[in-house]
Parts: C-alpha cells; sequence; structure tokens
C-alpha cells in the first residue's frame, strides 16, 4: 500500500488538475498543467498516488457518495419509500420525499446539484488520470495495468449512478474543457454501452489483481468490478450473465462469506465487503466515523429517518429489526443502524459500504428465478433469510411460483439493502412499479418523476444540455 506520507504531497500537485470540479472548469481559460501531470506520472509511486486521491474525494468532498447531506444513500432513499422527514416544512428533503424536486434556487435543487456536480467531479478526475496513463512512458506496465482498471472502474461506477438518477447525461471522457463547456446530452443507451466498455476492460486489465493491499479492502481489484458488472447485466435483464458474474463472486469463499452477526457486517475490512470507502481526515478533523453512521446516528437533530411503513414491513422475530433500525423514543421516529458509531475521535471501526457480498445473492437469485431454476433461487434467497432469522422458503414454500418468489426477492432486497446507495429507489424504477408502489402514498407523483432534473445551474453555462421532461 502506498505510504501515507506520499498522499499529502501528491494531493498538493494534483490540487488544480484534479479538484477542479465540473461546475468550475467548464468557465475557465485551459488550464496549464502539463508541468505537473508529467510530475504526476513519472513515477509509479506518483501515479498510484492520483488513484488514492480519487479514493480519498469519494470520502472526503464527493457529495453522491460519501453518503451526507447530498448523497445518493439519502435523497435516493427519501425518493423512495424508505425514508421520511422528520418536518412537514423541509425544503431540503421533503421536495425529494413528494418527488417534486425543484431545478433551481431552492434547498432541494441544492442538494441535486451538489449530488450532479460531484458525480461529474469525480468523472473529472477519472479522466485526467487516464490521459495521464496514456501519456507517460516512465510507469511500469504493472502501475499502467492498475492504475487503467482502477481509474475505468471509478468513472464507470461514478456513471451508473448519473443515468440511473436522471436518464440521458453529458458522456464526458476527456478533460477537455472546450469540449466539456458545451458537451449536450448522450442518451442513457451510449452512456450504458460506455459503462459496459470500462467495465469489461477494468476485469481484463485488472485480471492477476484479486487480493486487497494490505487487506484493506477500499482498493478495486477484479472481484469488486465483477459485482457491479453482475448488477449491470441485472439492470439490463441479462439473467444468464447476472448469475454468471455474480457466482464468480460468490464463489470466492475464501475472500467473502455472508457474516452471521449483524453487528459485524460493516466493520472496516468486513468479510462481507467487496468494496468500502475509508474515512480520512478533512482539514483539521481527524474523522474516525463513516458519514452514514454520523448523518443517522445525529437523533437529536435528524431530519431523515425511516418511513414507519418501512419498518412494519420487518417482522419482530427477523434480526435487522433489532441490529439494524434503532428508536428514538424521546422524538418517537426509528432511524437506521447499521453503522454503529457517529462520534468517535479515535480508532476507525467502520467503513462505508459500497458493494457486498448480500447484493450478489439476490442478484443471482432474482437472475436464477427469472430463468425458471427456482431451487437455486429459494437457496440463495434463504442464505440471507437464515441469517436474518427468518423461516426458511425451502421449508415453508417449496412450491411457490416464479411470481411471487421474485416479489419475495423484491422484499429482500427492501428489508436487506435499506439505506445503502439508493437500492430500493433503483429497483422500483428498473422494475416499472414507482407508480404502482409511490403513488398511494405520494399524492404529488407524477410519472415524469422518475429522473431528477437536470441543475438548472449547469443548464445556464451549458445552454446544449436540454432539462428532462416534466420540469
Amino acid at each position: 500500500m502506498l505510504n501515507n506520507r506520499y498522499i499529502k504531497p501528491i494531493i498538493l500537485c494534483l490540487g488544480y488538475l484534479l479538484t477542479i470540479s465540473c461546475e468550475d472548469f467548464v468557465d475557465l481559460e485551459p488550464p496549464n498543467y502539463k508541468m505537473v501531470t508529467e510530475t504526476v506520472f513519472e513515477n509509479d509511486e506518483t501515479a498510484m498516488a492520483a488513484i488514492t486521491g480519487i479514493y480519498n474525494e469519494l470520502f472526503s468532498s464527493a457529495s453522491f457518495s460519501n453518503g451526507y447531506i447530498s448523497s445518493v444513500t439519502i435523497l435516493a432513499g427519501m425518493s423512495s419509500d424508505i425514508f421520511e422527514t422528520t418536518s412537514a416544512t423541509d425544503t431540503r428533503y421533503g421536495p425529494f420525499q413528494q418527488n417534486q424536486i425543484s431545478p433551481r434556487g431552492t434547498p432541494d435543487a441544492s442538494a441535486n446539484y451538489e449530488l450532479w456536480s460531484s458525480a461529474y467531479n469525480i468523472i473529472y478526475m477519472a479522466n485526467s488520470v487516464l490521459e495521464g496513463l496514456s501519456n507517460s512512458d516512465q510507469l511500469s506496465e504493472e502501475t499502467l495495468t492498475i492504475a487503467e482498471g482502477q481509474a475505468r472502474f471509478i468513472r464507470a461506477f461514478t456513471y451508473f449512478y448519473l443515468v440511473n438518477l436522471y436518464d440521458d447525461v453529458p458522456l464526458v471522457l476527456t478533460t477537455d474543457y472546450s469540449k466539456n463547456a458545451v458537451a449536450p446530452k448522450d442518451s442513457a443507451a451510449k452512456v450504458h454501452e460506455q459503462i459496459s466498455t470500462d467495465l469489461d476492460l477494468a476485469i481484463s486489465l485488472l485480471e492477476e489483481v484479486g487480493e486487497y493491499e494490505s487487506l484493506e479492502r477500499t482498493n478495486i481489484n477484479r472481484f469488486v468490478v465483477m459485482a457491479l458488472r453482475a448488477r449491470i447485466y441485472l439492470y439490463q435483464q441479462n439473467w444468464e450473465k447476472a448469475e454468471e458474474w455474480s457466482s464468480k463472486v460468490i464463489d470466492q469463499a475464501s475472500i467473502y462469506e455472508i457474516l452471521q452477526d449483524l453487528d459485524e457486517v460493516f466493520l472496516k475490512n468486513s468479510r462481507e465487503a467487496i468494496w468500502q470507502i475509508s474515512p480520512v481526515p478533512v482539514g483539521r478533523r481527524q474523522t474516525t466515523y463513516t458519514r452514514e453512521g454520523y448523518f443517522f446516528r445525529g437523533i437529536n437533530s435528524s431530519r431523515v429517518v425511516l418511513s414507519n411503513d418501512f419498518v412494519a414491513t420487518i417482522s419482530p422475530e427477523d434480526k435487522r429489526l433489532a441490529h439494524w433500525v434503532g428508536y428514538n423514543s424521546s422524538r418517537e421516529f426509528y432511524f437506521p443502524q447499521k453503522y454503529k458509531d457517529g462520534s468517535s475521535s479515535g480508532n476507525i471501526t467502520e467503513y462505508s459500504m459500497v458493494l457486498r457480498l448480500a447484493e450478489q445473492y439476490l442478484i443471482r437469485a432474482e437472475a436464477r428465478a427469472m430463468q425458471g431454476n427456482l431451487p437455486g433461487a429459494i437457496s440463495d434467497l434463504d442464505k440471507l433469510r437464515n441469517r436474518a432469522n427468518l423461516e426458511l422458503i425451502a421449508n415453508t414454500l417449496p412450491g411457490i411460483s416464479q411470481e411471487d418468489l421474485l416479489e419475495e426477492i423484491m422484499e429482500e432486497r427492501k428489508r436487506e439493502l435499506f439505506s445503502e446507495w439508493g437500492h430500493r429507489w433503483l429497483d422500483l424504477k428498473r422494475l416499472q412499479k414507482t407508480a404502482e408502489v409511490l403513488k398511494p402514498i405520494k399524492p404529488l407523483w407524477q410519472d415524469t418523476d422518475i429522473f431528477y432534473p437536470i441543475p438548472e445551474e449547469e443548464r445556464a453555462k451549458n445552454p446544449n444540455i436540454e432539462q428532462n421532461e416534466g420540469y
């Protein structure tokens, strides 16, 4: 693992190159960073430090990924039936809950803009690394391969959320400010194609990278890429491939396992973790807890809580209710407590979970069910039900129909993956169930609400970006 003493100098060296977000660089003259990039990519250690800088940015400044107030986890959770706000007049989260987001001039519009712009900032950083690697003739083949694989994964991962939240978006694959400043929206199909291209290349490039550096599950190896590839295939309804790639991850029993103790799942370097983001020092604050833990366990001031209707779907015997759901008796609301630490100032005990093994079992269960392999799907689903202390479907409903089994899988996804990266919101959309589920509980629902509005700040700078329908 790269020694920490290298990180600060490299981040300073990259300060201009890698921390210019899209909302900034569209208004700037071409940056003179030739000497900077040559310095960064002149040896293996500094080149890998550029990747480390992106990892750090995912936690420290990237709103979409850091689990905090404008993250995918919070905003997409509000848009579904998982979260609700504790204030009837809340102007930041209330519009997300009612699916009435404003494109401009309001707290909810600001949150939407922070999500959008931070995602494009990460993409810009990944593009910067990819360009620096392609222009360097001083790096070892191993460093070139690993750094490119990881940068391509990060770009694909970020675009996955952009295209699923906003539909058509600009496909920015360069740091050329003159092109980016006027880039129109590309079709969602084209963006998905680029995501698949990046992931397939990343798998090939990281073919020999199966271990985690210093046992830290914060760097991207081939199994991280395979896990996201399995999810993409699921979204594309390529059931055979979704089963194949989720199996490739599940079969790594020496690395991953479903932990029986629910309180251990979200610990740092948990054996259920496929990819995590580590808290890192931010300014003078030595952060030793996740932003999710800080946000949800700030129970005296939290404005985002678990919906009572959602909590009611978790049966009393389900161990997830006791271990992953907290209750504030003084203010009478439920909150996620998958992360137990929200205020420590000592050693880091938890990392933010991005990809974990339980999702792979759920992906494979759905893929198997869609292919008619109901016993195989039941086996995968029961793996998680057994951990949760629920009756096994193999024992109680061995003759369950395909339709009913798929419904059970969706309910299990809701209970297992709540408060993680907006899974429920994305599930409702990909299964075309948003109106069916949300319209009865959200009276202002319109079918065009399935996609967020393009931030008006972005459109003011780039008039070639058309607004989404309904806004």
